[in-house]
């Protein structure tokens, strides 16, 4: 019999103890089984998720652009000037400004479009990451979404951004451009335009010709290398958002 009290005397020996069962392991078939109802259970949720994806308005209620770069500039910098400047002039237009809601070039972008909201119409959003660093959200951030992966997160940004413009970044910024890429080439994303900034896109299109469109085989269509709009400076980049917008406004009436 499992005793309910404890042995050391004193307050302890009239403490009820916890009665502790042990559990026997699985057995080898039993937990085949149990992994194999998991598995089941999380194609039923994606098919649900995918589902759910599938009921889109027919356009978007606003004009959101998403702002990718690395976390890795601090203010001052000249880029973080730019990308500041990017949102400014974004968000003056009328348009909502999307980043990943971390530090660098995403707390730029949260940061220019307060500034240029002088109408007080946009927001600045942010979509924000659970990481073992723990990225805390940047403080100009004004509508936050939390997200467990970046799995979820990718698919939010497509979910709310009309454009994309891809600032200077490392793995993670590489990673959210092909992301919006490929769904473009697959035409899940249309009329969506994904602008690149700076000689480092240049250069990833560029390997992309010379290895996707090579004489040992074809990896990819000479189309989906026009996908991507590579521009030099922060300006170009404005001119073809405010383009888009307007042919978005003109749907619109």
């Amino acid at each position: 019999m499992t005793s309910m009290t404890g042995s050391n005397g004193g307050d302890d020996a009239n403490r009820p103890q916890a009665l502790r069962i042990e559990t026997p392991a699985l057995s080898p078939e039993a937990s085949r089984q149990m992994y194999k109802t998991m598995e089941k259970s999380l194609r039923e949720l994606w098919a649900v998720v995918d589902a759910l994806a599938a009921v889109m308005p027919p356009r978007p209620t606003y004009y959101r652009v998403t702002i990718f770069g690395s976390s890795r500039m601090h203010a001052g910098d000249q880029l973080y000037l730019e990308a500041r400047r990017l949102a400014q002039e974004l968000a003056a237009m009328g348009c909502d400004i999307i980043t990943g809601g971390g530090p660098g070039l995403m707390q730029a972008a949260n940061e220019g479009e307060l500034l240029g909201d002088v109408a007080n119409r946009t927001y600045s959003i942010g979509l924000n990451v659970d990481l073992p660093h723990e990225q805390a959200p940047n403080p100009f951030v004004e509508k936050l979404y939390h997200h467990g992966t970046f799995f979820s997160r990718l698919h939010h940004f497509v979910q709310l951004s009309s454009a994309f413009v891809v600032m200077r970044g490392g793995i993670g910024t590489t990673l959210e451009a092909l992301m919006v890429w490929q769904l473009c080439q697959v035409g899940h994303l249309k009329r969506r335009p994904l602008v690149m900034v700076g000689q480092m896109w240049r250069d990833l299109v560029e390997w992309g010709r010379e290895h996707w469109l090579s004489e040992e085989g074809s990896l990819a269509d000479p189309e989906d290398l026009e996908i991507p709009v590579c521009v030099d400076t922060v300006d170009e980049a404005v001119a073809i958002i405010r383009s888009n917008l307007e042919e978005w406004a003109v749907d619109a009436s």
